[in-house]
């Protein structure tokens, strides 16, 4: 398929395709953080970080600068904020449909369960 947007698209979800990922995104919303800092507040082990940074680098997701020894790292294109912004919303829609359902199965539980039980096992006389 010769369909670079389609493409572009595709491997850009990719690189969100990590909890981690999303987890170094979160935190770079409030401004950019050196490595150290990232995998302080991840708790994972420093080669899963810098993985996980090398993906969201090779996207162009993520850019560094920097100073003396230290790398910082921020988000390139604010843009990705509202896009997780976007989907903690539908997320947030899905829960809701579900605990729709399951407050609806409730309800059903309870008017079966509120039926005499002599009613429900009487033997059905319509033979």
């Amino acid at each position: 398929m010769q369909d670079p947007l389609r493409r572009f698209k595709a491997e850009f979800f990719k690189a969100l395709a990590h909890p981690a990922r999303i987890k170094i995104l979160e935190l770079l919303r409030s401004g950019e953080m050196r490595v150290n800092e990232l995998q302080m507040h991840l708790e994972i082990e420093p080669s899963t970080v810098s993985q996980q940074l090398a993906v969201l680098r090779s996207r162009n997701i993520v850019e560094t600068r920097k100073v003396g020894t230290s790398v910082f790292y921020r988000v390139r294109d604010l843009e990705v904020f509202e896009l997780l912004d976007t989907a903690r919303r539908i997320f947030n829609n899905q829960l809701m449909v579900t605990q729709s359902m399951l407050e609806q199965l409730e309800d059903e539980e309870a008017a079966v369960s509120s039926i005499n039980p002599a009613q429900r096992a009487a033997p059905n006389d319509t033979g």
